[in-house]
């Protein structure tokens, strides 16, 4: 049986995980930056803003701020956005922060993402003067969960 001191250490061991993602890539580890990687990194599955509003609770951040924290960690690699079926975006943690150099599969019915082994191809050749910062290879379909639900 988990007691609430052993959930309480848990708890703060994972926002300390979050807080030096963060801080990986070279930000600051706001709170609200903190609150929100840790709540995608603990769900089950890909959250919807209006999800993630609700799991916030009590420590719930304005909508503003919410969406801005939420870019702010697509844009970083430490998140990802994916529309579902129903066009709703969903968001979910990224496994390590660094996706510029595999696959991911991406769920158009329930919006998760998964981090495949398959390299990217090689870039293609760039005219003079362009330069790349990272390369990005999206599969899309349904999971094998949702794969199984269909039938």
């Amino acid at each position: 049986m988990m007691t609430s001191v052993t959930r309480a250490s848990e708890t703060t061991a994972e926002a300390a995980t979050a807080a030096m993602l963060i801080r990986r890539v070279g930000a600051r580890a706001t709170p609200a930056r903190v609150r929100v990687l840790w709540l995608l990194r603990s769900a089950p599955a890909a959250l919807t803003h209006h999800e993630i509003e609700k799991a916030l609770g009590e420590l719930a951040l304005d909508r503003v701020t919410l969406y801005r924290v939420l870019d702010w960690l697509v844009e970083s690699g430490l998140a990802h956005r994916n529309a579902d079926a129903q066009r709703m975006f969903r968001f979910s943690a990224a496994s390590s922060g660094e996706h510029a150099t595999h696959t991911h599969f991406r769920c158009e019915n329930c919006g998760r993402v998964f981090c495949l082994d398959a390299v990217p191809p090689s870039p293609p050749h760039l005219p003079e003067g362009f330069s790349l910062s990272r390369l990005e290879l999206d599969l899309r379909g349904r999971c094998a969960e949702c794969t199984c639900e269909q039938r």
